[in-house]
């Protein structure tokens, strides 16, 4: 028996929730400098309600090949990776448009 989502109707297979609020995401990426100057790249900006930030940051960390954690709805990245970020978030389905890089 299929799963049905609470927001959409439709089957899980099915469910568009996640792609919708993609589209909606106003991101903002950029780095700032911790400890012994070392950089990070902060993504903000993504609803934690309508898309699975834990998946998210699994995708990024390996697309990276970075460590990386999750605070306060912040995603946080090893390293200064501004410039390949925008696409892999392009190619997971948030559009151009939205994404800020600083």
């Amino acid at each position: 028996m299929n799963e049905v989502c609470q927001k959409c109707g439709l089957p899980r297979e099915l469910c568009v929730c996640e792609t919708i609020a993609r589209e909606a995401q106003k991101i903002q990426v950029m780095t700032i400098k911790r400890r012994y100057g070392k950089l990070s790249t902060i993504v903000k900006g993504i609803d934690p309600k309508s898309i699975n930030m834990k998946e998210m940051t699994k995708k990024l960390k390996m697309e990276l090949a970075c460590g990386g954690t999750i605070k306060d709805n912040i995603i946080e990245l090893q390293g200064d990776h501004r410039k390949k970020i925008k696409e892999i978030l392009i190619k997971i389905g948030f559009p151009e448009s939205q994404i800020d890089v600083r």
